[in-house]
């Protein structure tokens, strides 16, 4: 058996039967499969909960191509480079359009995955194409924006999960930038709002709001921002006046699931050495030796005192993966 504590950020005791590092496209028509096995970029979204009696394939797979176009610029990368190195170098270079997503852990291929997105962007307004090995069917495809099927934190590839192992993402940044700035705090920049203001203070906000993997282990935001209807709202509003959310749609609005964490005096919940982030209260940390069993129960609290008091279930941003694949949080009724 192979460790993987040092293979996910947060850093839980599991090991797996086989582990293979991708390195090359080229060798990806000769790898198995053999089920069950996991796909794994960076593991920074990814909590192996228990031991994985299968195969995990970590990708690789590096390298950045940069075509300049009349009106935009076409950037191909490999899906295994660093997603905030990418970013930053892209900034660098004038390359404007994800400065709101600096510093999201992970892959670039795992960019896609999770229609990764902050403070008013995500990832897949850049997205023009996919490129995956299909397990299902042995053949390369190529996937536009439309066939990723994007949604909230959600695409196609998050659906199926093992589908698809995802090689590389193609990139379309318009040279005529416009700003995001309507959250906060970047509505709060004075002045001339340059990109380089926008990544200076996404990245400055990130690091004082979340702690550091490096030094205490997390997953960044555990549960996603659930998006409600508005008449679900009025109700919520009536027994919350202060509650935050956001419009997204004509009938839907998103709850910012921290606050409802945090109004619910679960800022300092925990189970063994699992634990609610004091600072942010959507992330859970690993405080010192926490097990896969003590963040399954710490989540499953979290859920339960939500749905009790809001109806709102709340679903995890994170994976989790036992024995045999992925792990479904459910509360009972």
């Amino acid at each position: 058996m192979i460790e993987l504590a040092e293979r996910h950020s947060f850093k839980l005791p599991a090991q797996c039967r086989a582990l293979i590092e991708l390195k090359s496209s080229d060798d990806v028509e000769q790898l198995a499969f053999e089920e069950p096995y996991y796909l794994l970029g960076e593991g920074s979204n990814t909590l192996f909960v228990d031991n994985f009696y299968g195969t995990v394939i970590c990708n690789r797979l590096l390298g950045v191509c940069i075509e300049e176009q009349e009106s935009s610029y076409l950037i191909t990368s490999a899906a295994g480079e660093n997603w905030h190195n990418f970013v930053a170098d892209l900034r660098a270079r004038s390359i404007d359009g994800l400065e709101n997503l600096a510093l999201i852990p992970g892959s670039v291929g795992a960019a896609p995955v999770q229609n990764v997105g902050a403070y008013g962007v995500e990832v897949a307004t850049f997205i023009e194409q996919v490129t995956a090995w299909d397990i299902k069917e042995k053949c390369w495809v190529s996937m536009n924006r439309e066939a990723c099927q994007f949604a909230y934190r959600d695409s196609v590839f998050k659906q199926h999960p093992g589908r698809w192992l995802i090689t590389s993402v193609v990139f379309r940044l318009p040279k005529d930038w416009q700003p995001v700035t309507h959250y906060a705090p970047l509505n709060q920049l004075q002045g001339h709002v340059s990109a380089q203001k926008i990544f200076d203070t996404v990245v400055e906000v990130r690091q004082r709001k979340l702690p550091d993997p490096k030094v205490i282990p997390n997953a960044g935001s555990f549960f996603k921002n659930p998006v409600i209807t508005k008449a679900q709202l009025d109700q919520l509003l009536l027994k919350w006046p202060d509650m935050v959310y956001f419009p997204v749609a004509d009938n839907q609005v998103k709850v910012a699931a921290g606050w409802l964490i945090e109004h619910l005096g679960l800022k300092s919940a925990f189970v063994g050495d699992a634990a609610v982030n004091p600072r942010q209260a959507l992330v859970l940390i690993n405080k010192a030796q926490a097990t896969g069993s003590d963040i399954k129960q710490l989540a499953l609290k979290i859920m339960k005192q939500v749905a009790d008091a809001s109806g709102i279930m709340l679903e995890p941003e994170v994976r989790l993966v036992g024995q045999h694949g992925l792990v479904q949080l459910a509360v009972e009724k």
